[in-house]
């Protein structure tokens, strides 16, 4: 505002009285709008021409009401110290544009009283109603318009002028009523009651509002024209002190407003922090039971243990799945709020980074993986397991059976006593049983390497199956040395013992092996199989039918063994042979083969039934197999060109922003109604693992490949349409035109020549030139470009993300609050002070925010606080990031 230059004189003055020029009101006036500045230094006048006249007063006057200090005055007594000292004065006013005429310190340090009181109205003039502005008016005009706009709603008053307009009370009353309707009853007040209105006002200005009682009611009601010098005084007082509750009122509005962003983004803050120490805590609570590769002992208790890794894959992950989406997804808005507001980034507790998140995800993904290839390795183990140990449980079963009764023959004496045709027989015997004792050899060793094998595979009660093993071992050590032993006993008489029936030994030796093989087909037909594919089972059924081509051959063999025992008893009946009517060399008897026999004969058709119904699970298998892959074939081609369209998508958006959002969301809907055919897809995988297929030689899609595809392929159409989300957010908080936004797109597009959906530092550069960026190529220019890659690429990776290059666009064409703003507002609440006070701050601040800012200022230490005081300044610039709160 320009300076009003005031051309004060006082010539003709002694012409006339004091009062002809100032009236008495004006001079109560005057005295009292004095004393209410200089009460704020601790002094007050009594006599206005008297306590100025040595110019001390006047120039503390001066320095209250300007806010600045004026030359060091001096404290002597002697007229040329005051004339000096109220000089100072005059030229300090002379400093703010005021022309002062006729007006000298000597009359002043004389007391004259009209000089005094003309000098008093130059300084009201300029220093309490030239600053008054109200649209372009300025000082008695702009007072007199402020008068008007706020006293317009009370229909009892109408103010034209400073004189008679106030003398009803009304137009003060109606002033302190718009502005502080608590503090008098409006409504109660009567246009013919002045007096009543005129105290009112002044008693609750100078009780409330701190307005000395300038006037008197009985002057103004009794005066046909009240001066109007002292009214404009009066009621400049009015305007400063309610303009300022106004600025107050301006400043609490946008300190309430950044507060608010700032609680709002703390909650913000708190929300990621407990989501993410939640998904943590469970990926940290999930991985050890993934880890945990203690076998169990069963084939149910193992598959139990699938079941509950099939129920964790479909109940428990895909819900967190989706919170890990919606954490980055928060995460990324949150920090576009914290751009847009002017605030610093947010840096997430320690450990609980999105980075972080995602690593603590891919060590559960990869506990995940390994566990269920142990499960299945496991599954397979203890199925092999089984097998083996039910082998060694019949093969030692036989071998116990065959040797029952082994030791007492080998240690029974009978060749003492016996004939020399019974020691020849006995002889005989033992080499018949020789050579049954070594064709057992083979099924020892496949006893003892079965065990060894189940060793080696854990089984879990190999003790048992180690002590029997053992048993055997050592009763076949025994056996062989028994057999030694009575081999050389036989031998030592063999000399002495001639007779031996021929035949009773070759029917032994050829009925011995023909048993042996007998009970071996037995054991063949009986045995447990384990096959995976039809191939594996057509060739244990071609086996079989080999070992059917054999039986015709071995029934001649049978035959011709039962033979030599017919002709034996043709020559025992002939010769009459005295026998005691067995075989003195086996404990085989024909009976005994025919059984056999018939046992194989009986198995044989067993075995084929077998083998049928195992060839028809395989081709069911085959069947589930073959179904699986027809649609792993289909879906994973599909969820690869999904994720290759929303990757254009997102580089070749058109349209506006919202219509690109919808279209997103449409092409998100479409996505997710694709989810019943992965569903199916998991009931045919689950059929697959429930018949215990391990491979699948027609598809090289798995269903770890889908189900990771499937949720890539969600994550990155949500995170797509939350980037134009937080472009819109942008758009909306910068005031940025689509034609911007779409200026924008072009131009990255353009200089993103792979289409990866980043700039590389040479190609952001070009971009930025082609926008109108003025970046030389010298020394300068390179040093500006550096200053925005930092911008855009805080983290130093060489690229530049649309997002990125959206928020320095939009950072170069908007306007947004700072901290010297919100610290000029604190300023206002604290009346020009550099701290402030809980009590202030209460009084103009909502509770809630009051009691925030109470909570994070820090006590303020400079050399002009109180006690209580708080340091508004750090507060004001920790908002923006600039210091710590």
């Amino acid at each position: 505002m320009g300076s009003i230059h005031y051309h004060v004189s006082v010539a003709g003055i002694h012409k006339h009285t004091m009062t002809d020029f100032f009236p008495l009101l004006s001079l109560q006036t005057f005295t009292a709008w004095c004393n209410s500045h200089l009460r704020k230094a601790g002094t007050q006048i009594e006599n206005i021409e008297e306590d100025f006249r040595d110019g001390l007063k006047l120039m503390l006057l001066l320095e209250v009401i300007s806010g600045e200090r004026l030359a060091k005055p001096e404290r002597g007594k002697m007229r040329v110290h005051k004339i000096s000292n109220v000089n100072k004065a005059l030229d300090f006013i002379a400093s703010k544009g005021v022309k002062l005429v006729s007006i000298g310190a000597e009359e002043i340090v004389d007391g004259n009283a009209k000089m005094t009181l003309g000098m008093i109205w130059t300084i009201i003039l300029r220093f309490a109603i030239q600053d008054i502005s109200v649209e372009e008016t300025s000082a008695k005009e702009g007072l007199l318009l402020w008068c008007q706009r706020k006293t317009a709603p009370y229909k009892n008053v109408n103010i034209q002028n400073f004189h008679i307009s106030w003398k009803d009370g009304l137009g003060f009353c109606a002033l302190i009523h718009r502005h502080r309707p608590e503090l008098i009853d409006y409504g109660k007040l009567r246009k013919d009651d002045p007096m009543t209105n005129l105290n009112t006002a002044f008693d609750v200005a100078e009780k409330y509002l701190d307005i000395p009682k300038m006037l008197d009611a009985e002057d103004i009601v009794g005066t046909a024209r009240p001066d109007e010098k002292a009214i404009m005084t009066y009621v400049s007082s009015f305007y400063h002190a309610f303009s300022g509750a106004q600025k107050a009122e301006t400043a609490a509005n946008r300190i309430c407003k950044v507060l608010a962003v700032n609680q709002e983004n703390e909650q913000l803050m708190e929300d990621y922090e407990k989501l993410a120490s939640d998904l943590l805590e469970w990926i940290r609570r999930t991985i050890p039971w993934l880890e945990n590769r203690v076998p169990e002992n069963t084939m149910q208790a193992m598959q139990q243990k699938l079941e509950d890794f099939r129920d964790y894959r479909r109940l428990h992950k895909p819900p967190k799945v989706q919170e890990k989406c919606q954490l980055e997804i928060n995460f990324n808005t949150l920090q576009t709020k914290l751009r847009l507001s002017n605030r610093p980034a947010f840096m997430p507790s320690e450990g609980k980074m999105v980075s972080d998140i995602s690593n603590a995800w891919g060590s559960l993904e990869g506990a995940e993986k390994g566990y269920e290839e142990w499960l299945l390795n496991e599954i397979r183990r203890l199925e092999r397991l089984d097998h083996l140990a039910e082998k060694f449980r019949q093969k030692a079963a036989i071998h116990e059976a065959w040797t029952q009764g082994k030791e007492e023959m080998l240690q029974h004496r009978d060749y003492e006593t016996a004939s020399l045709s019974e020691i020849k027989a006995l002889l005989k015997k033992h080499e018949a049983f020789e050579s049954d004792l070594a064709a057992h050899q083979d099924r020892v060793e496949q006893i003892a390497a079965i065990a060894q094998e189940l060793n080696e595979l854990d089984y879990y009660d190999s003790p048992s199956v180690n002590a029997r093993c053992q048993r055997i071992c050592d009763q076949w050590d025994a056996l062989g040395a028994l057999t030694q032993k009575r081999s050389e006993a036989l031998q030592r008489t063999e000399k002495l013992l001639e007779t031996i029936d021929q035949l009773y030994l070759e029917f032994a030796k050829r009925a011995a092996p023909f048993n042996n093989w007998m009970e071996g087909a037995m054991e063949d037909l009986q045995d447990t199989f384990i096959v995976h594919t039809i191939e594996e089972i057509q060739g244990l059924s071609t086996a079989h039918e080999q070992f059917k081509a054999t039986l015709p051959e071995a029934d001649k063999e049978r035959q011709a063994i039962l033979g030599i025992h017919n002709e034996i008893a043709k020559i025992v009946q002939t010769y009459h042979v005295n026998m005691a009517g067995t075989n003195p060399y086996t404990t085989i008897n024909p009976q005994e083969i025919n059984a056999k026999w018939d046992k194989v004969r009986q198995l044989v058709p067993q075995r084929d039934q077998a083998l049928i119904e195992e060839h028809a699970r395989q081709q069911n298998n085959e069947r589930l197999r073959r179904q699986f892959a027809n649609q792993a074939n289909v879906i994973g081609p599909w969820i690869q060109t999904k994720m290759e369209e929303i990757g254009r998508i997102s580089i070749e958006m058109h349209g506006t922003l919202e219509d690109q959002l919808t279209h997103l969301r449409q092409y998100e809907k479409s996505i997710v109604n694709y989810k019943p055919k992965i569903d199916q897809l998991e009931g045919d995988h689950q059929l697959i693992q429930e018949a215990l297929i391990f491979d699948n030689k027609h598809t090289n899609y798995t269903m770890e490949h889908i189900r990771v595809g499937w949720e890539q392929l969600l994550t990155t159409i949500a995170r797509t349409i939350n980037e134009i989300e937080n472009q819109i957010l942008t758009r909306d908080a910068k005031g940025i035109s689509q034609d911007q936004m779409n200026e924008f797109r072009a131009s990255f597009n353009h200089f993103d020549r792979d289409h990866s959906g980043t700039l590389g530092a040479e190609e952001f550069k070009a971009c930025l030139i082609s926008l109108g960026f003025d970046i030389a190529n010298d020394a300068q220019g390179e040093a500006e470009f550096s200053r925005i890659m930092s911008i855009v690429d805080p983290n130093r990776l060489g690229i530049v993300t649309f997002q990125a290059f959206i928020d320095f666009m939009s950072r170069e064409t908007a306007d947004t609050d700072t901290a010297d703003q919100v610290m000029a507002s604190f300023k206002v609440l604290a009346g020009d002070k550099n701290y402030i006070l809980a009590d202030e701050l209460r009084r103009e601040l909502p509770p809630d925010q009051a009691e925030y800012c109470i909570a994070r200022m820090a006590p303020y230490t400079g050399p002009d606080g109180v006690p209580g005081a708080l340091d508004y300044m750090s507060f004001s610039t920790a908002l923006y990031g600039e210091s710590d709160l």
